[in-house]
């Protein structure tokens, strides 16, 4: 079947190119992790998709970049309109797909996915400029060309607001846009297309190509008429990447993954700092932000883990359709034992569990319990490594320079958490902690114009505000000169 309903939502299963839904010979299973049931079968891209998808972005570029900022933000602010009107399909559709917090959809994620396309259509219209300055008499002109076909590849966790990320401010600059989404969470997706189509993008301009990584976004990934690619994922699969982009040249933009400190200092507000940890358990731990090592002055070490084991244990598993859910599923089956053998192999290396490390066999197999390892020897894997699951270690140090030396003891420097009951003192932590984002007393803050990215293996470029439109576009300065212009306006020439 071609379509589908999931959640009461009708979704079609095949690719989106060039205005037109294209089927595949072969198809893939989606399944819930809420119950394990199997939801759609989804057709498969591989090379002949990919290339299809490339052919008409490619086609479409000259047009669509030949729109002013202005004629695109039309269409991209009824795109975002759209989206705020299907939230609820939307939040139904993902939750069923990718076993999400639903109220989490309602509230913030998919209102995001509107905010990330409006925010850069206006973007580019408002604030995309460079003050004209002169060099010798001359007139420099910055300008953002658009660049080309950009190909964003998604991860399942957050797939359809993390790919609206990286389309938003694509397509503002003009780019045409091929996204191969998860193939353990497409649907969201394939929604979306069909709402670009809603909006009246032109054909072509936006593309889906659902697949696996080794099939499709390999073939996007090599293919030399692709001008920018985004990928947001693990750090072995971005060497594929980046090494299949380094044949063509083609600009990358990564985000990839995270081991992120949670940092207490010991003039903290205990009961904020407790808070902030437990956030870290959000998405049932499967956020590349999370501040999942807990790094605890040793003064209050014990005060702390008291409050917080008291905390943990009243977190609220379920299904995550249900608003009093606190933490839901794991996406999928094989990630569910991915992270089972990060926790037993850290009991083999001599770490203890304070609490979980185990499924929660009375919801089902996808439910991983919230857990805190301790006593993990200093360089072990489940200090170093990404788990990706509701996982957290705590360590603990005694002088801040002890803090500091934990906090950035990775090959990881995504985000940073720092609890302090001191201005001056957080400034002094922060000015040499290593990440991409640090929130001070908070957690999650996120502003669209502002910077992200990843410092070390966390990830290449940074993205937010300007810094979007600096990869998506060309930047271009043009040089006029102070004379020499004939009364047709021609330039004869100026030494």
């Amino acid at each position: 079947m071609d379509t589908v309903t999931v959640a009461g939502v009708t979704v079609d299963t095949r690719h989106w190119i060039g205005g037109q839904r294209v089927s595949s010979a072969d198809t893939f299973p989606s399944v819930s992790p809420i119950d394990g049931e199997h939801i759609a079968d989804v057709h498969r891209g591989g090379p002949v998709e990919a290339d299809a998808a490339v052919t008409a972005a490619s086609g479409a570029f000259k047009d669509w970049s030949r729109w002013t900022p202005q004629e695109r933000a039309v269409v991209l602010r009824k795109l975002a309109d759209l989206v705020e009107e299907n939230l609820e399909p939307l939040a139904q559709l993902e939750t069923r797909d990718n076993g999400s917090l639903l109220r989490s959809h309602r509230r913030g994620v998919m209102p995001r996915v509107a905010m990330n396309i409006r925010f850069f259509a206006d973007f580019a219209v408002e604030q995309l400029h460079h003050p004209v300055w002169e060099t010798r008499g001359h007139e420099n002109h910055v300008s953002w060309d658009p660049s080309g076909p950009t190909v964003i590849i998604t991860p399942w966790n957050a797939p359809l607001m993390l790919a609206t990320w990286r389309i938003g401010p694509a397509l503002a600059a003009g780019d045409t846009v091929v996204l191969k989404p998860p193939e353990w969470a497409p649907l969201t997706a394939s929604y979306f297309a069909d709402l670009t189509h809603q909006a009246g993008l032109p054909d072509g301009v936006f593309n889906v190509v659902q697949g696996f990584g080794p099939e499709a976004g390999a073939a996007l990934t090599s293919d030399p008429r692709v001008a920018r690619i985004c990928f947001t994922g693990s750090v072995p699969t971005a060497k594929l990447v980046a090494k299949a982009a380094a044949e063509n040249l083609t600009p990358c933009s990564f985000e990839l993954g995270g081991k992120s400190p949670t940092v207490i200092l010991d003039d903290a507000d205990l009961d904020l700092a407790v808070d902030l940890a437990i956030e870290q358990y959000d998405n049932a731990g499967q956020v590349c932000l999370a501040g999942t090592r807990l790094l605890v002055q040793e003064s209050i070490a014990d005060a702390f883990a008291e409050r917080f084991a008291e905390r943990a244990s009243q977190i609220r598993q379920g299904d995550p359709r249900d608003e009093e859910t606190q933490i839901g599923p794991n996406i999928h089956l094989d990630h569910v034992a991915r992270v089972q053998g990060f926790i037993d192999r850290a009991v083999v290396d001599g770490a203890s569990i304070a609490y979980g490390g185990e499924v929660n066999t009375d919801l089902g197999p996808h439910y991983f319990r919230p857990t805190l390892i301790r006593n993990a020897p200093a360089g072990s894997e489940i200090l170093r490594e990404e788990v990706f699951g509701p996982v957290l270690t705590m360590q603990t140090f005694t002088t801040d320079d002890d803090g500091l030396e934990l906090a950035n003891g990775t090959d990881f420097g995504l985000a940073a958490c720092v609890v302090t009951g001191s201005r001056d003192r957080a400034e002094s932590f922060c000015k040499h902690l290593v990440a991409g984002t640090i929130w001070v007393n908070c957690f999650f803050v996120r502003d669209l114009a502002a910077p992200f990215g990843g410092s070390k293996k966390s990830g290449i470029g940074r993205e937010g505000g300007l810094w979007s439109f600096d990869f998506y576009a060309d930047v271009k300065n043009t040089v006029y000169a102070p004379n020499g212009w004939n009364k047709d306006g021609r330039n004869e020439g100026t030494k």
